[in-house]
């Protein structure tokens, strides 16, 4: 439920974007291109929070967590400024990727407005990880639900110029989302504070000064998967970049893909999240055997899952289409590109459970290796082959990256669940032979 309702977040803002113009939804989809890579990474590092706190709790050391979330508190400040300052001068990027002045314009402003927000929604990462490293996911879901019921309001005001304020279009979503990302931090401080575990356990007293080596083993583990995260992500993203030139139809009918799909997402994502825990806390206890069944466990809930909503992507193509925009052409387009996302939703699910199980093992770097041969040496190369080239087929234009994520995605499942069944299987050994 966190997931989806801080997902929806941006179905929203495309959906509202949308209906003021197509040229703000063409540049609040390349803006997210932009912006949502490289806080997805940044995010990624900061999971590192989460398996961490996690065998600390299932070793019975609660205390000892709070070290986690010190130097957690760095790494968000150094992320900060490097994301902020690239948020704030990317303009090369759309000169070079040829996209017409006036969009290249509404995008730079709508990743102005933006930026105020991520030292917030960094903050709340970390935060969040540190909760959800005790077994607790619903302060989070609660204050997802709340962001996004804020973020409804905001946006109608912000992007239609409601109550005297003036019609901002794309860019009014860009400072709604910044908004909404102080106020769900200010909801994770606030329940810190008078939670009744969390106020026995006084994560903000006795701050830790950084310590070089607890500071080494939370990027060792941290960097990883925001790598692999981006690596995946950035993806998605560079396809945007790509068909830029291809017209503001193409771009949306992309974004509008991408964004369903990614809300469908977030049920795999979220057992994913679920798994890294249960596994954290199953290997805390010294229980390789429970971290196997959680695996097990949770890869049939997400396979049973994937099977539905593939299905009913497939045959709903249309209308799911028909949301987003009242434009016959972009509706047209967006309808195949969604039925081919249709393809993917099984090796997406499974690769993605493998990878929250992983980190529960604190096993991130071969993943990483992973996942990079399968999106960036496949799945991206092969999709611009049949997009943009006519080596193996007529160019089929976004269709042709979608191809391409279908088999990137799908190499990467092979893989990662590959690496899990080695994985979990040599940590039972270890621990039968002691």
């Amino acid at each position: 439920m966190a997931q989806i309702a801080q997902t929806s977040m941006g179905f929203v803002d495309t959906v509202m974007a949308g209906r003021f113009s197509s040229t703000d939804l063409a540049a609040v989809s390349l803006g997210a291109s932009i912006w949502l890579p490289i806080i997805i990474a940044c995010q990624g590092i900061l999971m590192a929070t989460t398996p961490m706190v996690a065998h600390f709790v299932g070793d019975d050391k609660p205390h000892q967590a709070r070290e986690t979330l010190h130097q957690g508190s760095l790494i968000v400040v150094i992320l900060c400024v490097g994301t902020m300052f690239l948020l704030h001068n990317c303009g090369p990027i759309l000169v070079f990727m040829d996209v017409e002045t006036h969009l290249a314009a509404l995008t730079m402003e709508y990743l102005a407005a933006i930026s105020w927000g991520i030292p917030a929604l960094l903050f709340y990462q970390l935060m969040r990880s540190y909760i959800e490293g005790f077994g607790k996911t619903q302060p989070a879901m609660k204050i997802a639900i709340l962001g996004l019921l804020f973020n409804i309001p905001l946006n109608y005001l912000l992007i239609y110029g409601k109550l005297g304020l003036p019609a901002l279009g794309g860019v009014g979503c860009g400072w709604a989302s910044a908004i909404v990302m102080w106020l769900m931090l200010l909801a994770s401080i606030i329940y810190l504070k008078k939670s009744d575990t969390f106020r026995q356990l006084s994560p903000f007293k006795h701050w830790q000064l950084p310590e070089l080596n607890a500071f080494k083993r939370y990027v060792a583990l941290g960097l990883p998967i925001g790598f692999a995260l981006l690596i995946e992500v950035s993806m998605f993203s560079v396809i945007a970049l790509l068909i830029a030139d291809l017209g503001e139809v193409i771009i949306a009918s992309h974004q509008i893909t991408i964004t369903f799909t990614g809300l469908v997402f977030m049920i795999p994502l979220s057992i994913s999240l679920a798994l890294t825990i249960r596994v954290g806390h199953q290997l805390g206890g010294k229980n390789p055997a429970g971290a196997i069944h959680s695996a097990k466990a949770g890869l049939i809930i997400t396979l049973a899952i994937a099977t539905l909503s593939s299905g009913l992507i497939a045959l709903f193509a249309t209308q799911i289409a028909s949301l987003y925009t009242t434009d016959l052409h972009i509706i047209e387009i967006a309808t195949t590109l969604l039925t081919i996302a249709a393809f993917f939703q099984l090796s997406d699910a499974v690769q993605i459970t493998c990878s929250g199980a992983l980190r529960g093992y604190k096993d991130t770097q071969f993943p990483l290796l992973l996942v990079f041969i399968a999106c960036w040496i496949v799945g991206l190369p092969t999709g611009y082959l049949l997009g943009k080239t006519d080596l193996v087929v007529a160019p089929m234009g976004p269709s042709g990256f979608w191809f391409g994520l279908v088999i990137g995605l799908t190499i990467s499942a092979i893989l990662l669940l590959s690496r899990l069944r080695w994985k979990s299987q040599q940590t039972l050994h270890v621990s039968l032979s002691k």
